[in-house]
């Protein structure tokens, strides 16, 4: 079962049904990429939608024409704060020892410029076992981001700001829409995005995230936590510590940093 593929996959709740048709008949319309690599993670073949993203990034990245990509390490390929998502996609085994069982899609961005990609990796096996693996993405940037706006005279295009963000739930790939989202909660490279409703766990780190919010609405308050201050119900200082209190189920108090408190204090208008 491919997790990509909305005919093998189980429906959604209704109230989200509609709005992920769409997005799964979206991606029914794309040419997915596909890379062939050895069991050694070397990039063996690649078609001609693979070919238009790996040969800009090596280009960009490192300086390697698309015909020397052939027989590279498919990590190589990504920058390296990607690689520990990528590596884990290719390690990946099955608790119960199947060892061409498949992981679940993972969306990642990545360096040509700020793409952001689903990825899904199938094992590979043969006559004598397992042989490699195909890695199939599809490139969801234009539905998750803004168009990119033209640099200024001597900078750098600001990296495409995001409207929905792709994540994995009950088998399928859906995306959330930015303005339902109360607060982001960081752990290392993955992140559990909450909304007045759900908790919903994303490959993006919080990192990846900041870069392609609106500064104007979400604050990054702390090292693990962003908020959307629309959602924000209470501003709470105890002693030293400032929380701020977030419109989720929970009604969560989020901590702010003291590197922080000045700014949120003089966004939300507080004396």
């Amino acid at each position: 079962m491919n997790p990509l593929d909305p005919s093998s996959t189980p429906s959604l709740p209704a109230s989200g049904l509609r709005h992920n048709e769409t997005f799964q008949h979206k991606l029914e319309q794309f040419n997915p990429g596909m890379v062939w690599l050895d069991a050694h993670g070397h990039v063996i073949a690649f078609n001609d939608v693979a070919a238009q993203i790996l040969g800009p990034a090596g280009e960009q990245s490192l300086g390697v024409a698309q015909d020397k990509l052939l027989g590279m390490d498919v990590l190589e390929l990504h920058p390296e704060k990607s690689r520990d998502k990528l590596r884990f996609l290719l390690q990946s085994k099955e608790p119960t020892g199947c060892p061409v069982k498949s992981p679940p899609p993972v969306a990642m961005m990545i360096n040509i410029p700020d793409r952001i990609l689903m990825i899904k990796v199938s094992k590979m096996a043969g006559n004598q076992g397992p042989c490699g693996t195909c890695m199939i993405f599809y490139d969801v940037t234009d539905i998750t981001t803004e168009p990119v706006e033209p640099p200024q005279i001597n900078r750098e295009a600001a990296p495409r700001r995001l409207f929905k963000i792709p994540v994995y739930q009950r088998n399928r790939v859906i995306l959330i829409d930015l303005k339902d989202v109360v607060r982001f909660q960081g752990d290392g490279h993955y992140t559990t995005i909450v909304t007045q409703s759900e908790h919903y766990l994303s490959n993006l780190s919080l990192s990846d995230l900041e870069r392609r919010l609106d500064s104007s609405i979400y604050l990054r308050v702390h090292r693990s936590h962003i908020v959307s201050l629309a959602f924000a119900v209470e501003l709470i200082r105890a002693e030293e510590n400032v929380s701020l209190i977030m419109a989720d189920t929970q009604r969560t108090p989020v901590p702010v940093s003291r590197t922080r408190a000045t700014q949120l204090k003089e966004m939300l208008g507080v004396i």
